[in-house]
């Protein structure tokens, strides 16, 4: 199974095997400005600025890249904690647990992770937190490129890596930006895209389980969508073996969803969700035994039933709401996080 970021990679479905210009920088305490007529109070949490220069942005990704590759090296969660929050902290933590469990002296596979051609979309936006978007390449994953969503929730805090998704190069739709380049920030309870920002975890974990519409959310049909129901339809009908999923939205602190307007009047989203599926062996059966890395993760005994935890991020691509489009996940990222065996 490929992995990059050694994070599983979910660009087409798969079982459940394994696993420019300066600005100024709004602040959450008050900043002072002279004008010729004396000082001018601004505050940084009304105020509507970038959120960050394009150099600090730039460094955040560098000094992310740099704690990732030593904790990946070292299968040790505590040397990229600082900068990691959100879906992809809770993924990487376990997975970086499993791997030392399975290799206490490191990882003996790793390859630096190097990220080139990066851009940043900025937003302007008033309030905390901040955040921006780096898109780039790497080295793992082919010609796919790296999105990585940015936050902090301080004006002394350390940017944090809260999304990861991998996407096709010509995914990106384009983003809505203003003269000097800086982007728009979506807020959540937003009604001009199809689905609100806020909903649209809720409106996805809908679809997984009932498809169709997804509770008033019409989803394209994609790996991320019809196909991935399709698959977990035939792994719940396998003789011996029953299979339930459950799919739960995730939107609030670290979890809750960022989104970019796009030129089209869309909203480009990221949004998180949580995934259970509880195998359970008929009588006289077992449930089939797990790789190792799902049994670094497990706890209790697995005899008749496992149950596994699952934190999925994704990018949304939401039409604008007179726009006959449909919502399109455009990329995928899912860790096993938690099991239980019983």
């Amino acid at each position: 199974m490929s992995r990059y970021l050694g994070l599983r990679r979910i660009h087409e479905v798969r079982g459940f095997g394994g696993f420019g210009r300066s600005a100024l920088i709004a602040a959450s305490v008050t900043a002072l400005s002279l004008t010729a007529s004396g000082c001018v109070v601004v505050h940084g949490e009304r105020e509507v600025l970038p959120t960050t220069t394009r150099a600090e942005a730039a460094t955040a990704l560098q000094e992310f890249t740099a704690a990732y590759n030593k904790a990946d090296k070292a299968y040790d969660s505590s040397l990229d904690a600082e900068y990691t929050t959100g879906a992809l902290a809770d993924i990487d933590s376990a997975r970086l647990t499993a791997g030392k469990a399975n290799s206490p002296d490191g990882n003996a596979r790793h390859a630096p992770l190097k990220l080139t051609d990066a851009k940043f979309t900025i937003p302007k936006k008033a309030g905390w937190p901040r955040w921006f978007l780096a898109d780039a390449a790497g080295n793992k994953g082919g010609d796919s490129r790296w999105l990585l969503v940015f936050t902090r929730s301080g004006q002394d805090e350390t940017w944090e890596a809260a999304y990861l998704t991998l996407v096709g190069p010509d995914a990106l739709p384009k983003f809505a930006v203003d003269e000097d380049g800086w982007a728009e920030a979506v807020p959540a309870n937003a009604a001009d895209p199809a689905v609100p920002p806020g909903e649209l975890s809720a409106a996805y974990a809908t679809y997984l389980k009932k498809g169709g519409d997804g509770g008033g959310a019409a989803f394209a049909e994609g790996p991320h969508t019809s196909a991935w129901r399709e698959l977990r339809t035939k792994k719940s009908t396998r003789p011996g073996l029953a299979t339930q999923y459950i799919d739960e939205p995730m939107t609030n602190g670290d979890y809750a969803p960022l989104a970019l307007r796009t030129e089209d009047g869309g909203a480009l989203v990221f949004f998180t969700t949580r995934h259970f599926e509880k195998q359970t062996a008929a009588a006289g059966a077992s449930v089939p035994t797990p790789n190792k890395d799902v049994l670094a993760l497990t706890t209790g005994e697995i005899r008749q039933t496992l149950t596994m935890e699952f934190l999925s991020n994704q990018v949304a691509l939401d039409p604008g709401d007179g726009d006959a489009g449909k919502v399109e996940i455009l990329g995928r990222i899912q860790g096993l996080t938690s099991a239980k065996g019983e």
